[in-house]
């Protein structure tokens, strides 16, 4: 049995598309009962735990040939950073109450990193609470997702701009699709385990690195307008991001990313695991999102 957390975020249902593929059992994990229907139409057995219930997530685990997490991450949160950890330990709580045998966690590019890395030294502590579990572990560490520049699909119809924190806008930087990293993950989970010392460091990305200009071309291409990348200057990105719905605490530890990325540190770690491509280019992650977009893209 193949138990994936976080059931019907993007990772997560592009694994389980991927596993039910291969007509392997599937316990999809989430939180909203209302919305099993399209999961148990796949084929998947149900569960319902909430990150914070570690009697629901180990009851979830049972019997598990293999556990996919993923910690959930509360744009919203008065105090993003303590709500995370408090999932991490949640999480270990569970794997080392349940002991499955192996256990993928989707982790982040930068995890490595000892520095301030905002939100990405909280991958860091997980990776690090985790290593703790006695049990078979792969971090597979995501570059940045394509999908993350749906959200200026918007502001690029209406003004023709795409605002950056993203400088300068024409250094590379390494991003994926979501559905390419829960396929990436699917393969894991569906390997020979027998690679040696845990943890296992897997790192995702797309099949080449963009930069800021290409992604503002690309969404150009969908609205079917030019559409050009603009420096966001540093002094605006907490109050741009705010006015966009984030909590203070949240939209503080993206700009503390965001500096880091900016002086080019957030990348695999040289040396250590693998690096594995996917198969998915920007536009075509980004495209079926907006009502503005032209669907007819080849």
């Amino acid at each position: 049995m193949f138990v994936i957390f976080g059931a019907t975020g993007k990772v997560g249902r592009a694994t389980i598309k991927r596993l039910s593929a291969e007509a392997v059992p599937v316990r999809a994990v989430l939180r909203d009962p209302a919305k099993t229907a399209p999961l148990a139409a796949l084929g998947c057995e149900i569960a319902i735990a909430e990150i914070g219930d570690i009697d629901a997530m180990t009851s979830a685990m049972t019997d598990a040939t293999a556990v996919q997490l993923i910690c959930p991450i509360d744009p919203h949160a008065a105090d993003a950073s303590r709500q995370m950890l408090r999932s991490i330990e949640c999480m270990a709580e569970a794997i080392d109450t349940a002991r499955p045998p192996r256990v993928l966690a989707i982790s982040d590019y930068g995890a490595h990193l000892t520095i301030d890395t905002g939100i990405t030294i909280l991958f860091r502590a997980m990776e690090e609470r985790f290593r703790q579990c006695s049990t078979s572990m792969v971090f597979l560490r995501s570059a940045e997702h394509m999908e993350n520049w749906r959200r200026y699909l918007k502001i690029a119809g209406e003004t023709g701009i795409m605002p950056s924190m993203h400088q300068p806008l024409s250094r590379p930087f390494p991003t994926v699709s979501a559905a390419d990293i829960g396929a990436m993950a699917a393969d894991l989970l569906l390997a020979d385990w027998d690679h040696g010392p845990s943890p296992r460091i897997v790192h995702g990305e797309g099949p080449r690195e963009y930069t800021a200009l290409e992604i503002a071309a690309a969404l150009g291409r969908l609205l079917n307008r030019r559409v050009a990348a603009r420096e966001l200057p540093r002094a605006d990105w907490p109050a741009t991001l705010i006015r966009a719905g984030l909590s203070d605490s949240y939209a503080d530890l993206i700009v503390r990313l965001a500096d880091v990325h900016n002086k080019g540190l957030i990348g695999a770690e040289a040396g250590v695991g693998e690096i594995r491509r996917g198969r998915t280019e920007l536009v075509p992650a980004l495209d079926s999102f907006h009502p503005d977009a032209q669907r007819a893209v080849s």
